[in-house]
């Protein structure tokens, strides 16, 4: 059928007379019904139907438009408008070489109009061409039957030459809808005389082709998620009826005769095109070319305009019935934004924040500081995480009370000054009497390690391994400590820590001093399940009780983890603990998923937390350190990723891509980040989860920030809060929780840092980010002496309701042996230092005070500053080399040895960076081989020995490959079923 003899229509089928009929016929009663028919929900156009925005603005004329022109649309000022942006493809085709199109609806043109009816809208129809493809109507009769009737576009087109041309010339390559001129194509009346109009933009455009579907529409997005964008509004006068003709649609009225003037600026302002119902109430407009005053009707010479008449009209009125959508057209635009409620200052209940707070144990008696309460709190000075006698400080947890509102809007916060304040919270340690950690129940790799059993199962009377001292109350301001010490271990009392108020009468918690031991004096042996062991980590519930102008509040509690010390405090992972329960909360529908991602919040911290991996390990400092390859933090690092144009697409994509996805990748050490995950094993487990993966919500964001779907809102000159007074009242509650939980890992929950595997669990929640307490009195239900994945998940088990101790029980015990066997590059032969556990935390390797002063000495030879910065001692040196069972028991008496990693000033040349992270000590810790005799047998059986500060350069590790927490599938890992 694409011969030369290809046939007209029947005589039956009368385009010459019947044109407007039969192209509605075929476009509405053959095409778009059709569609519908077959199931298309929503229904569509039958052209144009690829959306790619809409938006809200103003047309506004000229002030000094001349009188001939002030007629129907242009006598008005001022009018709102409401702007579709498609394609004339499919939904599904790409952009690239599309016919654009621009639907721009005015409200406010009030009176009938040339369609017939009577109401207060006024449409303008154009496209990104200057003239149609075929004449008149029965020209466009002819080639639609060609097309949806024949099945023959290409033998019509061979016969029809100007309109093959005019095809090819319209499939045109266009960077933005925003910076694409269009034009009306067909003549309208202005009064007397006759028009065509056209739309310039006031933005040059960037025609740079782009392969992806749907630029288009992340570009219009994107831009106007910056800025304003405005178009002149033109008009061509008709001047010469022989060179301007009304029904001949291929003919371009020619400037030189006729140049456009601007009567009018189309300004579209700055907004999200994507706000919940934007695109939605677009769809639902419909737009017809004679839905304006008489004096702006169409030229009735025009046949095609005549048809469109009836064809848009029909065709809005079929799609409108399928969709259950009213026929008539709307009386008022859309709301430009949603109507902010009036402030509510009705105090109707009291929330404490942060949901869950984090102490944290250490050695000074006295000595402590309050833990991060804003995101990016600024360095503390060196020595700040020392007493005066060197002892480790112990990190308070501070919780604070706010009134919030009917919305949950928090009006104020509550302190002793306006409110009776009494606090109660209860601390309990359980790991001893609850079931050893093997690996995280949650995942399919469970089923190949060792059966997850009860801890001291030789222990008949389980209450004697429970920590429970009871429940502590204070209350009003700078109310006295009061103390967590009446709990026992097997008959020994143990402090788990205290609790008092400050002059506001805000809470502050206290862990432990860090204190491990064993009731029978064995010696640890392994990295999480010591038998006879028990550690002052702890958790528990933070009620209150609150009165406010005599009546009191009811109070939304939290919970507070005491977990062990932060040795990297300016450190995040790369996926903490917020980005976790954030995801765990949008998969179960508490929160909403982000339409499009915060370059600012969202996106440039994980490259931000790949750079400062580079204090806490020299893997990390190779790859995304100072001046390396993907140094992140740098200033033009970070001007390109947050350039979301055409030009850094290629490159976004590609950065994007070497972040481990888990429904992709195998166990292979490469893509980033180098962390190990939940199934680690040594040598590496054959499954995704050998590694560690970021969140399906981060992943998410970061293929949105690929596709350049995403808010370019990075200011350099922004200054994030330094405390949280610094933060607006509403915002100050989610602050100190994110706070809180962003300096927590979500990396390997193996068994992990501060808190592992159940907090995937939704079921654990009241809401987003708060713990769910079991009611008062509850008895949990027993589990028998083996836990399965089975029974873990149990209705109101131990991933439902918490209870004091129910936090930190899945945890290690000691604390200490884990963290001393959690480090980096356990297979050497991929890389002595990635991947890696808990570097955030836990250091890997790190900046000596030797080789920091060697950087700050501007008079030693450059060659040897850069090699002292680019050197990293082993941050375990003071643990000694003797054995792994002496490391870690030496871990357990001496963890306040270890070096915390503080910021010191750069030496201020550009050669090194302005801030450096130093390891504040290098203390070695004797243990019982730390004598002549032990090193020189050490040294007779070829074991190379550790020199008192211990450098790169002397000190080799023990070989950590055999033991217990790297190998956790002894009879071999099963095939994953999914």
């Amino acid at each position: 059928m694409t011969d030369e003899f290809s046939p007209k229509p029947p005589s039956c089928f009368d385009c010459a007379h019947q044109a407007t009929e039969r192209l509605d016929e075929m476009f509405v009663g053959i095409v778009q019904e059709k569609r519908i028919a077959l199931g298309q929900r929503p229904a569509e156009r039958p052209v144009f139907r690829k959306l790619h925005g809409v938006a809200h603005g103003t047309l506004e004329m000229r002030a000094d438009l001349p009188a001939d022109l002030k007629v129907g649309i242009f006598a008005h000022r001022r009018l709102p408008a409401w702007v579709r942006f498609s394609s004339d493809t499919s939904p599904t085709s790409p952009d690239l070489q599309s016919t654009l199109g621009i639907g721009v609806k005015l409200f406010g043109v009030a009176g009938s109009d040339a369609l017939g009816t009577h109401g207060d809208t006024a449409d303008i129809i154009m496209q990104n061409y200057p003239v149609f493809f075929v004449d008149d109507a029965e020209q466009m009769c002819e080639f639609t039957y060609a097309g949806v009737v024949d099945g023959d576009y290409p033998g019509y087109l061979a016969k029809h030459p100007t309109t093959a041309k005019i095809l090819d010339d319209m499939a045109r390559v266009e960077g933005s809808v925003l910076t694409t001129t269009y034009w009306a194509i067909l003549p309208f009346r202005c009064g007397d005389r006759f028009v065509k109009y056209r739309l310039d933009p006031e933005t040059p455009p960037e025609n740079v082709p782009n392969d992806a579907a749907d630029y288009l529409a992340t570009d219009l997005a994107l831009r106007l998620s910056q800025r304003p964008y405005r178009f002149r509004f033109m008009v061509q006068l008709r001047t010469n009826p022989a060179t301007m003709p009304l029904d001949r649609a291929t003919v371009d009225w020619p400037e030189s005769e006729s140049p456009f003037v601007e009567v009018g600026i189309l300004e579209l302002p700055r907004q999200d095109v994507n706000e919940r119902g934007q695109p939605e109430y677009g769809q639902g407009l419909a737009y017809n070319i004679w839905r304006v005053p008489e004096v702006n009707a169409p030229a009735k010479e025009s046949t095609i305009a005549a048809a469109r008449k009836v064809v848009y009209a029909s065709s809005a009125d079929v799609r409108h019935i399928a969709n259950g959508q009213p026929l008539q057209d709307p009386t008022a635009p859309r709301p430009a934004a949603e109507t902010k409620a009036e402030p509510d200052h009705c105090i109707v209940k009291a929330v404490i924040y942060p949901s869950i707070g984090i102490a944290r144990v250490g050695t000074s008696p006295h000595d402590y500081f309050i833990g991060p309460e804003v995101s990016d709190p600024p360095p503390a000075p060196p020595g700040f995480y020392r007493d005066g006698h060197g002892a480790l400080k112990r990190q308070a947890a501070r919780f604070r009370v706010y009134g919030v509102n009917a919305r949950g809007v928090i009006v104020k916060e509550l302190t002793a000054d306006d409110a009776k304040i009494t606090w109660s919270v209860e601390l309990a340690n359980t790991k001893a009497a609850w079931y050893g950690f093997e690996l995280a129940l949650d995942i399919p790799e469970a089923a190949s390690a060792p059966p997850t059993v009860l801890r001291n199962a030789a222990v008949a009377d389980r209450t004697r391994l429970s920590i429970k001292p009871g429940r502590r109350a204070v209350s009003g301001a700078n109310a006295p400590p009061q103390q967590f010490d009446s709990g026992e271990f097997m008959g020994k009392r143990v402090y788990l820590g205290e609790v008092f108020t400050d002059a506001q009468g805000r809470l502050l918690v206290l862990g432990g001093h860090g204190h491990s031991a064993s009731f029978d004096h064995s010696r640890a042996i392994t990295f999480a399940n010591n038998e006879g062991w028990h550690d002052d980590v702890s958790d528990g519930p933070v009620t209150a009780r609150v009165e406010l102008d005599g009546a009191p509040l009811d109070v939304v509690p939290a919970w507070v983890v005491v977990a062990p010390p932060n040795y990297g405090p300016q450190q995040k992972s790369v996926r903490t603990l917020w980005d976790l329960m954030r995801d765990v909360a949008i998969a179960a529908g508490q929160l909403p998923r982000p339409a499009r991602p915060s370059f600012s919040f969202d996106i440039l911290p994980i490259f931000q937390r790949l750079n400062g991996l580079q204090w806490v390990n020299a893997g990390f400092a190779a790859g995304f350190g100072w001046r390396s390859a993907f140094d992140f933090a740098s200033p033009d690092w970070i001007a390109r990723l947050g350039d979301g144009s055409a030009a850094n697409a290629e490159l976004r994509k590609v950065i994007a891509n070497q972040f481990r996805n888990d429904k992709i990748d195998s166990w292979s050490p490469v893509p980033w980040p180098w962390l190990y995950g939940d199934a680690m094993n040594i040598p590496p487990a054959q499954t995704p989860l050998q590694h560690a993966s970021l969140s399906n919500t981060q992943l998410m964001m970061l293929q949105q920030w690929a596709a350049g779907d995403f808010d370019p809102d990075y200011d350099p000159a922004r200054k994030a809060p330094a405390t949280i007074e610094e933060v607006p009242v509403a915002a100050q509650g989610e602050t100190l929780t994110r706070a809180a939980l962003e300096f927590c890992l979500a990396d390997a929950f193996h068994p992990g840092c501060e808190m592992t595997w159940p907090v995937r669990a939704a079921t654990m929640y009241l809401e987003p980010f708060r713990f769910l307490h079991a009611p008062e009195g509850w008895i949990e239900p027993g589990l028998g002496e083996v836990l399965t994945s089975d029974g873990v998940t149990i209705p109101n088990g131990p991933l439902y309701g918490q209870l004091p101790g129910s936090i930190t029980r899945w945890m290690a015990v000691p604390w200490q042996t884990d963290t001393a066997s959690c480090r980096s590059g356990y297979d050497k032969s991929y890389d002595p230092y990635v991947p890696s556990f808990w570097p955030a935390r836990v250091p890997n390797q790190v900046l000596t005070e030797e080789n920091y002063a060697i950087v700050m000495d501007t008079g030693k030879p450059m060659q040897e500053r850069l090699a002292a910065f680019a050197n990293r001692a082993a941050w375990i040196a003071p643990l000694g080399t003797t054995s792994y069972t002496d490391q870690i028991n030496n871990m357990i008496h001496g963890f306040d040895h270890l070096g915390v990693v503080e910021v010191r000033k750069g030496p201020g040349d550009a050669a090194f960076p302005a801030r450096i992270e130093v390891e504040d000590q290098h203390e070695p810790i004797k243990d019982a081989t730390d004598t002549p005799q032990a090193q020189k047998k050490l040294r007779a059986a070829g074991t190379r020995v550790s020199s008192q500060r211990g450098t790169p350069a002397v000190f080799v590790d023990v070989d950590l490959t055999q033991i217990e927490k790297v190998r956790r599938f002894p009879g071999g890992l099963g095939r994953r079923t999914e």
